[in-house]
């Protein structure tokens, strides 16, 4: 009854002891009721005079935080102290046991920490796939329809939760499985609007409309460049009383290189609000410097004090609010060399503006790379939020790499030029405008104690102990990040920099090397090591998760019923149907089958989600990507481009019967009795698919190496679909529209193949393209190659024939250098 204890709820806090955060988003009155409902349930709140004092981690086994953005957050970690969101509180609560903390942590960098998802009617393994990313992800997954439920992942509207979630008007958003699927490869989670059921504006995007984009100001606010001088520096004058320096000891380094006057206002400042200003880094809790160098820089790093930039000292006095230094990269000091790989770079911006356009154009030149206004020829890079736009057009025609700002944002945090075939650096979902995310990446501590901490530049006799954390430092940066985290059964605890706690420079805590401390954090890494793996796979994985799914044989596989998949039983929603079956042990995948032209599953989803589910519990898990398909199945042959990038990879090809006689017989029937013949287009395209396929092995996807291919927009099929075709047989194909732009020159030396000289231009015979040969010839001739106009036919039956096809047949002109 409402107003009376529970009392089998009794005691769930009762071994815990709390420290609560406060900040915008967590009030003294939510805070208050938090206290009130953890004293109830047998719990103890240590309510200290935060901000101006620095939390008690002596006696807490918590801390509630609605972010990860206050001072004590890396020294709570290093002594394994959950950080939780305050939803963990009533969580723990309703369910009257303690609930998995990781699912409820603050930390950013676990964005689906707000998500608690359920799948309807997708093939299994795309939702074991969802299921794990969304777990290691920080959110949570249920099997059912619950009151916790924020996200359904469905294909469409045509099932029973759906329409019931319509009909009672519910607060729960309805998303394709794409939604997830483009959060996963960019490792941000995007707004769910051109996702949303019943009409996913994705599916039916408007012709060369650019995607809009309303960027979060609070990621970019403040933090658009390192050094102040380059923005507006804040008014000074007034700004007396800050709660922000009370109690903090801040030392502003030499190498700031400001006025004596401004220092003067700077010292002042933080005096009247209860500061001290020091001398020496060892009686400082704060550094405020420009570089990652020096003495001081080295034993504040060694020490894990903040030290932060002037850039990111005028933020705390214009907020009057804590913000970590390594939570913007532009807040804190900067390399004085420049990184590896980007030096005299130029790199172009497109689809960004006001200050995120400012930011990125600073982190450029941080990086050592020249940012540039135009966009000409001689760029190495363009960064783009989307991919409609001129400068996009133009720079794929000359051949400059395009990426989103995510290359050179993690390239600038990890301090380590990244790979373009990464994929996150390339995707770009198409109604989404990636501005939406730019500011959100962060500085690595781990990162900076690996590549910047040189504790020779410490005086011995200031650092004692030096040389056993030199020793620990060395061993840490040896281990990438990503493989130190996932070393499967082996534990180690964490080594600490320092001994460091509430500001006492040289205690040692009794708890450190402690049977304690092993112990919570080998609990803590066996917690968290079954979903980072899992994510680990999932990311890898080719095709993302909208497609194709876990394997039923894999044994990280998410199944039904498992404890740790989600959260204890909660009410249920009553839906129409609740479906239940009895589910069998997971079948091995034997075939994996890529299909094209099944004429019963066109324009009916639920056939193909149910067939989905039946053939991958017979062994067969259907693909959508070439590269990764056994089997082929396809009513004949066809110049689809599905069917030309298939013939390069050289699958099985079976008829559509085959999936129709394993859904009968309802079993794996022999894919060598549905090996696909079809005379008629064999003779009509003058090809044996048999041999083709032969051909194909052989040539193991290099068909085409070493041709320089170039695309007008008018050839027939289109330049997209050219462009999947060259690839999947080892060339590189480029837009062509008439621009300016230069060809690789061939050089005294170089290979004296045939193809070293040639260059080959795929055209329709239109009027249009017509005009674009002889600019084509001139560019040629500048280079010393030699230039083919081809009809675009000429690329199909050399993919589909698997053999280079003689240029005769299919010249349009042959146009001689003069």
């Amino acid at each position: 009854m409402a107003g009376e204890p529970d009392t089998r709820q009794e005691g769930t806090f009762s071994t815990c002891s709390f420290a609560i955060v406060r900040s915008d988003m967590l009030n003294d009155a939510m805070i208050k009721e938090l206290c009130d409902q953890i004293d109830l349930h047998g719990g103890t709140c240590h309510l200290d005079n935060y901000p101006d004092d620095r939390l008690d981690l002596d006696n807490v086994t918590h801390i509630i935080s609605a972010t990860t953005d206050f001072p004590d957050y890396y020294s709570a970690l290093d002594r394994f102290i959950h950080v939780v969101k305050p939803t963990w509180v009533t969580v723990s609560i309703a369910t009257g046991k303690l609930a998995h903390p990781r699912k409820y942590s603050p930390d950013p960098n676990l964005f689906m920490n707000d998500v608690v998802a359920t799948c309807v009617e997708l093939p299994q393994g795309d939702a074991d796939a969802i299921a794990g990313g969304i777990l290691a992800m920080g959110g949570n997954y249920s099997f059912k329809l619950t009151s916790q439920i924020t996200h359904v992942v469905a294909l469409n509207m045509e099932n029973d939760v759906c329409e019931s979630i319509q009909e009672k008007n519910l607060n729960i958003k309805m998303v394709l499985p794409h939604w997830f699927d483009d959060c996963l490869r960019l490792g941000k989670k995007i707004d769910e609007g051109p996702y949303l059921l019943p009409d996913p504006e994705i599916l039916n995007p408007p012709l060369n409309q650019a995607p809009s984009c309303s960027p979060s100001r609070k990621h970019l606010s403040g933090a658009t460049s390192a050094s102040p001088s380059s923005t507006k520096a804040p008014s000074l004058n007034g700004r007396k009383g800050l709660r922000v320096f009370k109690k903090k000891r801040i030392l502003l380094e030499k190498d700031l290189q400001i006025s004596d006057v401004l220092r003067g206002v700077l010292n002042g400042m933080i005096l009247a609000s209860d500061g001290t200003v020091v001398d020496k880094a060892s009686e400082a809790d704060i550094l405020v410097c420009k570089y990652r160098d020096g003495q001081n820089y080295n034993y504040a790093t060694a020490k894990q004090k903040d030290v932060g930039n002037l850039a990111w000292l005028y933020y705390l006095i214009i907020h009057d609010l804590w913000t970590s230094p390594l939570r913007r990269l532009l807040h804190y000091p900067l390399p004085k060399k420049p990184l590896e790989g980007f030096a005299g770079l130029k790199i172009g911006l497109s689809n960004y503006s006001g200050e995120a356009r400012t930011y990125l154009e600073n982190l450029i030149s941080a990086t050592g790379a020249i940012c540039t206004k135009t966009l000409k020829q001689d760029n190495d890079f363009l960064i783009t939020a989307h991919r409609k736009s001129e400068k996009v057009n133009a720079a794929e025609e000359w051949g400059i790499t395009v990426v989103n700002h995510l290359w050179v944002e993690e390239s600038f945090a990890k301090w380590q030029k990244q790979s373009i075939t990464k994929s996150r650096y390339t995707h770009f979902p198409t109604k989404t405008n990636l501005g939406e995310v730019v500011g959100q990446t962060e500085i690595d501590r781990k990162v900076i104690e690996a590549k910047f901490l040189n504790l020779d530049a410490i005086p011995s006799e200031t650092l004692p102990g030096r040389r056993r954390i030199q020793a620990s430092t060395k061993v840490n940066s040896s281990v990438p990040p990503s493989e130190s985290s996932e070393r499967g059964n082996v534990t180690q605890t964490p080594v600490r920099l320092h001994s460091q706690a509430n500001g006492k420079e040289n205690g040692t805590p009794a708890t450190e090397g402690s049977r304690k401390s092993k112990t919570a954090a080998a609990v803590k890494l066996q917690e968290m090591t079954p979903d980072i793996a899992l994510f680990e796979k999932e990311r890898k994985r080719v095709g993302g998760v909208v497609y194709g799914g876990r394997r039923k044989d894999d044994p990280e596989r998410v199944e039904p019923g498992r404890k740790r998949s989600a959260e204890p039983a909660e009410p249920a929603i009553t839906t129409k149907k609740t479906p239940k079956r009895q589910r069998t042990g997971p079948t091995p995948v034997e075939i994996r089958l890529l299909i094209s032209g099944y004429k019963p599953w066109v324009g009916n989803a639920k056939k193909e989600v149910n067939d989905t589910k039946k053939l991958r519990e017979l062994g067969i898990s259907i693909v959508d990507v070439p590269a990764k398909a056994t089997h082929f199945a396809v009513p004949g042959i066809v110049r689809t481009p599905k069917f030309m990038v298939a013939v390069a990879y050289a699958p099985m090809i079976l008829t559509t019967d085959f999936i129709e006689a394993c859904l009968s017989a309802d079993e794996l029937v022999d894919p060598s009795d549905y090996e696909l013949v079809d005379k008629q287009k064999e003779k009509e395209y003058k090809v044996k698919l048999k041999d083709a396929l032969q051909k194909a092995r052989e040539n193991d996807h290099k068909l085409l190496e070493g041709y320089s291919l170039y695309c007008t927009e008018k050839v027939s099929g289109g330049y997209e679909t050219f462009k999947t075709i060259a690839e999947a047989n080892g060339a590189s194909l480029a837009p062509y529209r008439g621009r300016q732009m230069t060809i690789p020159s061939r050089r005294v030396g170089e290979d004296d193949a045939e193809t070293a000289n040639e260059v080959v231009l795929l055209s329709s015979d239109t009027a249009e393209d017509k005009t674009l040969w002889p600019k084509f010839q001139r560019v040629a001739a500048d280079s010393r190659r030699e230039p083919f106009v081809l009809l675009g036919e000429w690329l199909l039956t050399t993919a589909l024939r698997q053999e280079i096809q003689p240029f005769e047949s299919y010249e349009l002109t042959k146009l001689k250098a003069k």
